[in-house]
Order: structure tokens, then sequence, then C-alpha cells
């Protein structure tokens, strides 16, 4: 099955774990708390997405390090749609 047909959350959580190996990782869609805010669509889903992250590549750098991983890995997403990610180092 190819990952284009997958929710964004579901693409965003398979692309996290194939890039940085994660050892614990939630993907979590809140389009919806932003409906009529800006970035937002029509759907209520796919525009905002709350990632927490632990992975091991994470070990020995700095937190924009971290979080510019992060978006290096999702950036087609972002170039896509993806309006507003928030990310949790945990």
């Amino acid at each position: 099955m190819s990952t284009d047909t997958l929710p964004l959350s579901a693409q965003i959580h398979t692309r996290l774990t194939e890039r940085l190996q994660p050892t614990a990782l939630r993907v979590i869609d809140e389009s919806a708390q932003h409906a009529g805010h800006m970035g937002a669509n029509d759907s209520g889903v796919g525009t905002h997405m709350r990632v927490c992250i632990a992975s091991p590549l994470f070990v020995g750098i700095s937190r924009v390090q971290r979080h510019r991983l992060v978006y290096d890995a999702l950036q087609d997403f972002i170039d896509q749609g993806l309006h507003a990610l928030a990310i949790e180092l945990i």
C-alpha cells in the first residue's frame, strides 16, 4: 500500500520513523482545533500537526539542531501545505 493514501499524520509518522529511527513517536493532527485560522482548510485535517519525538540521532546535538532534523525530514510536507508543525522533544 502506498503511503500517499494514508492520512497525513500516518505519512508523517512513517517518514519520521524511516529518517530519524525514533524510540518514541506520536503524531497528532490538531487541525480541527485551528478551524478558521490562517492555514486551515475546509476538511479540518492535515494543516496543523504536533510531533512528540525522541531519537538516538538527537544525542549530543542542540535543541535547534534536533528541530532542524525534524523539519528537514518533513520539508516536502511543508511545501505541500502543512501549515504548522509543533515539535515536542521527549
